[in-house]
């Protein structure tokens, strides 16, 4: 007995724990900083905090009450119905719901290089075939329209990033509308907006007015600081919304993480602040790192060190944790979660230092 034929698909990897690192190095986990994982800067939505604690005690029964709440709540806010709002097991759980209710077997996908891994993966998990389209850094990884039709060739998903991961770069509105009107009418365009709270342009989701052919994904792993949780979900048009009654896992979001979600849509200040640390913290990045940076929409910003291997190992043996953009396709790259003030200001001192001996 084998599995199928997985030699196409590759493994996700996650950005490594502070408690598997310090293990490894023989530190002290109180005494490390670790920016690689995009994650909140002041941990998770107090009121989150709070609702999961109230909620313990309802671990018996399934979530039907608290899935409907937010997803009522998420309606409400995004100005849709019910039926759009498509809850699930992190974002990428939005993305498997989306493929599951557009891939037939054997169409393709197209996805941004370099880009989140899982879009291609998810493809894959629902035998759908993978192209690419180009985010150039000798173009400062501009996102626009030409950017992705260039290489569009009739794929039935386009996945769009804005802000990008890892770059920070974003699509204007326009630009995703011109991507809409000029692929086929049977070309879905999914717009990730993980880190949409975190830039001033608005979201796409005005687009959802006057057309069926673009979807919104959003998370909670960011801005409300609940990435332990896996709350994720999708903003479709409303002509086809109902197919995810049918495609939909049984109960794909706990009862913690409903109960989670609704108490931190109403934590603005939690929000208000990390967006505003995060703002802070990208500036300073891009001020004082002894690299050159790119302009970040997101919670994160990417430099350019040369090895970004040696840098990421050098960095981490002094207790700061960044990821190394190799596995995005970019070897002298690293990207830099914005932290608090505190560890921001550590990073980049120990950055600056590493840098400085690292050969390129």
């Amino acid at each position: 007995m084998e599995p199928r034929d997985l030699s196409a698909h590759t493994v996700y990897r996650a950005g490594r724990g502070i408690e598997e690192v310090a293990r490894e190095l023989g530190l002290d986990p109180d005494d490390m900083v670790k920016l690689a994982s995009n994650e909140n800067m002041y941990g998770p939505s107090p009121n989150a905090v709070e609702a999961i604690r109230g909620a313990a005690e309802r671990m018996h029964s399934y979530p039907k009450a608290s899935h409907a709440d937010l997803v009522d709540e998420l309606a409400e806010l995004w100005d849709v119905t019910p039926e759009q709002v498509w809850l699930s097991n992190g974002g990428d759980g939005a993305l498997d719901c989306l493929a599951r209710a557009m891939l037939d077997p054997g169409q393709d996908v197209l996805v941004p290089s370099p880009g989140f891994a899982y879009y291609a993966m998810s493809a894959r998990y629902h035998h759908g075939e993978v192209n690419e389209y180009t985010l150039s850094k000798a173009d400062d990884f501009a996102q626009t329209a030409d950017t992705v039709l260039k290489d569009y060739d009739g794929e039935r998903i386009v996945y769009l990033t804005s802000p990008h991961n890892p770059t920070g770069a974003e699509f204007t509105t326009d630009a995703v509308r011109t991507i809409a009107e000029e692929t086929d009418e049977q070309t879905l365009v999914v717009v990730d907006e993980a880190y949409g709270e975190f830039t001033e342009r608005p979201s796409k989701r005005s687009l959802l007015d006057d057309r069926d052919d673009v979807a919104l994904l959003r998370t909670f792993s960011k801005a409300y600081g609940l990435a332990g949780i896996r709350l994720g979900y999708a903003v479709v048009p409303e002509d086809w919304a109902d197919a995810y009654a049918r495609i939909n896992t049984p109960f794909s979001a706990s009862e913690l993480a409903c109960r989670a979600g609704l108490a931190a849509l109403d934590d603005d200040e939690h929000v208000e602040r990390s967006v505003e640390t995060a703002s802070w913290a990208r500036e300073y990045l891009s001020a004082e790192l002894d690299a050159p940076t790119w302009d970040s929409a997101g919670n994160f910003v990417l430099a350019e060190v040369g090895d970004a291997s040696a840098v990421a190992d050098a960095a981490q043996e002094r207790g700061v944790i960044i990821r190394d953009c190799s596995s995005f396709g970019l070897p002298e790259c690293i990207r830099i979660t914005c932290g608090t003030r505190e560890d921001t200001e550590r990073a980049v001192s120990v950055l600056n230092e590493v840098i400085e001996v690292v050969e390129p």
